[in-house]
């Protein structure tokens, strides 16, 4: 895994969480468009994410502790590029 700064972020987001969590399903989709001129719109078009993860690494976890495990693959992308991410997180069958 190789993140630069080339690479789109949400390739970067995919093979992030791919990596991490090696999910059966994974849908990252770029909706910085939709927050255009918004607060924490850095003008760059990759800001604003949506991920949509099944993982059996969530079975027998709460939303939140799912949270966390993507928050944790992604931490460094959260705290200086990814403003906001939304996320719809299940384990197989969900």
């Amino acid at each position: 895994m190789t993140d630069t700064a080339t690479e789109p972020l949400d390739v970067t987001i995919t093979h992030r969480l791919q990596n991490a969590l090696a999910p059966s399903h994974l849908a990252v989709s770029n909706d910085s468009a939709q927050h255009r001129g918004h607060m924490g719109d850095d003008g760059t078009g990759e800001t604003h994410f949506s991920v949509d993860i099944v993982s059996d690494a969530f079975a027998g976890l709460n939303r939140v502790a799912r949270q966390r495990l993507v928050n944790n693959a992604l931490a460094d992308l959260l705290s200086t590029r990814i403003h906001a991410l939304a996320m719809r997180t299940r384990a197989p069958g969900e």
